[in-house]
């Protein structure tokens, strides 16, 4: 199974950044370009142990609906979401978080797998895995802009 393993140092608090993560309307404002909206489960606001959502969003050219459920959370240091259904055979998203001195160290670990075996290997090493880096970074871009400036 892939992983993609990003570390974002921010200039801001742990749970300013934590709750950042965890904020449903906030992943929305990070993603404009691909029209994220929640559809179902959590509408907005902080998502929290056991509770889910889905999100309809327009990626790689294509409308897809994608449902996670957070399965582990310990504020303001660790939460997982994990797939319950949509395009990918699974993923696991691990978002953990460490004080360096005042400021966060916030690393993204995100196991997926496609479907289809070995095409979507294929698919895989071909675009899908540099097109999650780029997304994942976009969002954490964002996110370290906005909580260093409030």
């Amino acid at each position: 199974m892939p992983l993609i393993e990003i570390h974002t140092l921010i200039n801001a608090d742990i749970e300013k950044c934590f709750d950042l993560a965890r904020n449903i309307d906030f992943h929305k404002e990070s993603l404009q370009h691909s029209s994220e909206k929640a559809i179902a489960g959590k509408p907005s606001g902080f998502i929290d142990l056991d509770e889910s959502v889905t999100w309809e969003a327009k990626h790689l050219g294509f409308k897809q609906r994608l449902t996670s459920k957070i399965t582990e959370f310990n504020s303001p240091n660790y939460f997982v979401d994990e797939q319950v259904s949509g395009a990918f055979k699974s993923f696991r998203h691990e978002h953990i978080f460490h004080n360096e001195n005042g400021k966060t160290l916030m690393i993204d670990k995100f196991y997926f797998q496609s479907p289809l075996g070995v095409f979507g290997r294929l698919i895989n090493f071909l675009f899908l895995e540099n097109y999650m880096i780029k997304l994942l970074k976009t969002r954490n871009s964002y996110l370290k802009k906005k909580a260093e400036l409030d």
